[in-house]
């Protein structure tokens, strides 16, 4: 088998991986992120991440914390198909001779020009997933306009489509999405690289167990957002922006906006369900990839 054949198998398995053990954080995460600021003198509706698992729960059942998957699911495989193909082709470009392990640096090049690709199909997905994870959070503020209702995944690309001016709709969020995907992934895999190593003592990790590939898959994963988390909250709030009366008028007007009103604090909303989520599920999506491909060859 090919080694693009072998990088879009292995990154579909990793990738599903992921978003079964990551997805309830993620959903507690957009939820802190997009919810409203309070009102002087009223709490807020989460008063943390813990709360906002409790009233989930209590409001919709475990099927809540699910919310939104279908269209990270419906794309997943492509995503991070694309994602280690892409990195995998870097590789290929960036080593000297077949067979040379790359540097760390050569990984973190390779990790951006990887960010640069999914972005493409990351902002969509990311659109679709944050409108239906923040739907009971802008429900409340009780504007008609932001509380829309939408029935689904397909439901929402249909309402996007029909009334925010088309496919561009879809890519609102896309500068965003961008500075988030490619240093994001810089880090991630050049840290991936930098503890495997690490942890073999040298270049060759191919003798690495599954507790030391899930270890530096997990502090991976951690980095990410560590990296670039506020750009995160950023691209949040300017895709569940409404469309006919915008708060923002870009990515830099929200930044401000929200660091103006909430502090640097606001930057951060959700942070600790984030880099909850970015350990284990990175940790399953790392290892799930790097069994798969061991396993072809």
């Amino acid at each position: 088998m090919a080694d693009v054949a072998k990088d879009l198998a292995s990154g579909t398995v990793g990738g599903v991986a992921q978003l079964l053990v990551g997805h309830p954080f993620d959903t507690i995460k957009v939820k802190l992120q997009s919810q409203p600021a309070p009102v002087p003198g009223q709490p807020p509706k989460f008063s943390g991440a813990m709360d906002a698992v409790r009233q989930t729960l209590a409001a919709e059942g475990p099927r809540g914390l699910y919310k939104g998957m279908g269209a990270p699911l419906a794309t997943v495989a492509v995503f991070n198909a694309v994602l280690f193909t892409v990195r995998g082709q870097m590789e290929t470009l960036l080593r000297s001779e077949p067979g040379v392990p790359l540097t760390v640096g050569q990984q973190i090049i390779a990790g951006a020009g990887a960010g640069v690709a999914v972005s493409f199909l990351a902002c969509p997905t990311e659109l679709i997933k944050c409108r239906l994870q923040a739907q009971s959070a802008m429900g409340d503020t009780g504007a008609v306009a932001v509380a829309v209702k939408y029935g689904g995944p397909m439901d929402v690309a249909k309402q996007v489509l029909r009334s925010e001016g088309g496919a561009r709709g879809l890519f609102k969020g896309l500068v965003p999405t961008m500075a988030r995907e490619i240093p994001g992934n810089a880090a991630m895999f050049g840290v991936y690289e930098a503890i495997k190593q690490f942890l073999a003592g040298g270049q060759d990790t191919s003798g690495l167990g599954r507790g030391s590939l899930m270890a530096a898959g997990g502090l991976a994963g951690a980095a990410f957002w560590g990296a670039v988390y506020p750009t995160d909250v950023v691209k949040s709030v300017i895709q569940i922006d409404d469309y006919k009366n915008p708060k923002f008028s870009g990515s830099i007007d929200a930044f401000r906006k929200i660091l103006a009103s909430e502090g640097a604090a606001g930057l951060y909303k959700g942070f600790g369900p984030a880099m909850s989520r970015s350990v284990p599920a990175n940790a399953a999506c790392f290892l799930a990839y790097e069994v798969t491909r061991s396993s072809l060859g």
